[in-house]
């Protein structure tokens, strides 16, 4: 059994494992002989085996491979300076045989090395988290590629959204830019490798039909080319479905001396830093998203303290009544709001609307509504109130967006004035029975001639009004049930006991119901009691 041994590299550095075992395993899985870290390699990727007469290499059926010499295999005999890859994971493996190694093997592997060290590097300003990521990155990658290759200059082009390739990175030899050197750039071999998604070699532009498909690089001075893909695969979750790959861009070096960039470690080298940089170039791409979420994540949250500071303070009293609200939002801001409004003659007026939609658009829309309902409260009744909010939203032609609301006025007397713009018919619970306020008209902002009507009844003391959103009564389980009416009713049976109690009560009973489920909708609710003219001053 003639003696061999892997030379492996990672990121930390360069050991040998020695190929003792009849069987010699690669995986992830703990107890291989070569353990394998990387998210895509198999359990149990591959193993070396002595066939009495040679060493093979034999793929376990992994899902993203193994690779000799950059070509996927599922069985290979090994030969002496075989360059090992499984998966595109972050380990990289020579296979050496006792005999020694030629210096073309030599060269090979030290690119191989060399470029690993790159790789490093790249995961390490992958971590730094700059803004200037990007660029830093495309033009360590150049200057190392045309150091790597003997090039004499390269370029990077990345697709844009509609999948048009830009050059966003130029460099020549000596790490000098391409406005130091003059140079013109060809499109038609990038967008060819670009297309196909596989790598171009071309020995000599001058050689045979090549000076005619490619006259335009020729008339640049250019005669050796090398360009390959920038192709990020993206894995998914079942191992039996093929992985997705997608073309970010091309890596593209040419060289006007002959022979500079012919030999296979060059091609071999150079399609790996492109695995590395097509991973630097994604994580960069997606730090820039995490920096702009996290941005408009904090001006979220300045809105919502915003908009929680448009709601009045949650308890309110006057001479013959009390009055206590609550309202959160399912998101960071939301479209519901509660307000209490003074009316003349020592009258309270309260009101609760619900804006079509969530998030930003209906936190502007219902700051709006606030708005319009302060400046026209008190110079009409809740009909001609809301019949001016309905014709002021109309106005403003805010598209595809209304809002139901409800809006009442008790006055000292126990004479309670209200009016229903589609809303939920909020509950009346009075000493002799339970009743729903539901006279009114349609939503406000969808109908240019709707029409409001308003009804005035004299309360009892100790009569309960509970306006509420549909987050309250249409709020879900994880069975998709309704919390519904009756549920909140049976809350409302103890309508004796102190505000704070009843909404604490209403609240908890709508969170358990919905246990293991997140708010579908913003929860808002107020609720009301007349105590009574005896109490009044």
């Amino acid at each position: 059994m003639t003696r061999a041994r892997l030379s492996v590299t990672d990121p930390l550095g360069t050991r040998t494992l020695s190929i003792e075992q009849p069987s010699f395993t690669i995986g992830r899985r703990a107890g291989h002989h070569l353990a394998l870290s990387a998210g895509d390699a198999s359990r149990d990727h591959a193993e070396i085996t002595w066939t009495g007469q040679a060493y093979v290499l034999r793929d376990l059926q992994s899902r993203c491979g193994t690779f000799v010499n950059g070509t996927r295999v599922g069985e290979r005999r090994l030969a002496h300076g075989d360059r090992l890859r499984f998966g595109s994971g972050d380990i990289e493996a020579v296979f050496l045989l006792d005999e020694g190694v030629s210096p073309i093997e030599s060269s090979a592997a030290a690119a191989a090395f060399d470029f690993r060290r790159m790789a490093a590097l790249l995961e390490t300003m992958r971590s730094l988290g700059s803004g200037r990521l990007v660029d830093e990155v495309l033009t360590i990658i150049l200057d190392a590629a045309i150091d790597a290759t003997g090039a004499e200059r390269g370029f990077i082009m990345l697709a844009d959204a509609a999948g048009q390739l830009e050059l966003r990175a130029a460099r020549a030899e000596g790490h000098v830019s391409p406005s130091d050197q003059g140079f013109a750039t060809s499109r038609k071999i990038p967008e060819e490798v670009f297309a196909s998604g596989e790598s171009r070699l071309l020995a000599d532009l001058l050689d045979g039909d090549l000076a005619a498909l490619h006259d335009g690089t020729i008339a640049a001075g250019i005669r050796h080319v090398l360009c390959v893909p920038l192709t990020l695969a993206r894995f998914v979750d079942s191992a039996a479905a093929p992985l997705e790959p997608r073309g970010v861009g091309v890596l593209y070096l040419d060289s006007r001396e002959r022979g500079a960039l012919l030999s296979s470690t060059a091609v071999t080298a150079l399609e790996m830093l492109a695995r590395e940089a097509v991973v630097a170039i994604e994580q960069a791409r997606l730090y820039r998203e995490a920096e702009a979420k996290a941005k408009l994540d904090r001006e979220l949250a300045v809105a919502a303290r915003i908009q929680q500071a448009l709601l009045p303070p949650s308890r309110r009293e006057g001479p013959h009544f009390e009055a206590l609200g609550f309202s959160v939002a399912c998101r960071s801001i939301g479209g519901d709001f509660f307000d209490y409004l003074d009316e003349p003659g020592g009258a309270f007026g309260f009101a609760l609307g619900d804006v079509s939609g969530k998030g930003p658009p209906a936190a502007l829309l219902t700051a709006m509504l606030q708005g319009m309902l302060a400046a026209h409260a008190g110079s009409a009744g809740p009909a001609e109130t809301l019949r001016r909010i309905n014709e002021g939203l109309l106005r403003r032609a805010v598209s595809a967006k209304y809002a139901t609301a409800f809006y009442a006025v008790l006055a000292p007397d126990g004479r309670l004035t209200s009016c229903n713009a589609g809303h939920n018919p909020p509950f009346l619970v009075a000493p002799d029975g339970l009743r729903r306020l539901e006279t009114g008209g349609t939503v406000v902002g969808l109908l240019p001639d709707a029409r409001y009507e308003e009804e005035t009844i004299t309360l009892q003391p100790g009569t309960l009004i509970v306006v509420f959103s549909d987050g309250i009564s249409e709020a879900f389980d994880a069975a998709g049930e309704e919390f519904g009416d009756a549920r909140i009713l049976a809350v409302l049976e103890q309508g004796d006991r102190p505000l704070e109690v009843l909404m604490a009560a209403l609240l908890e009973s709508v969170r358990t119901f919905c246990v293991g489920t997140e708010p579908g909708d913003d929860q808002t609710v107020v609720m009301v009691r007349y105590r009574g003219p005896a109490t009044a001053r």
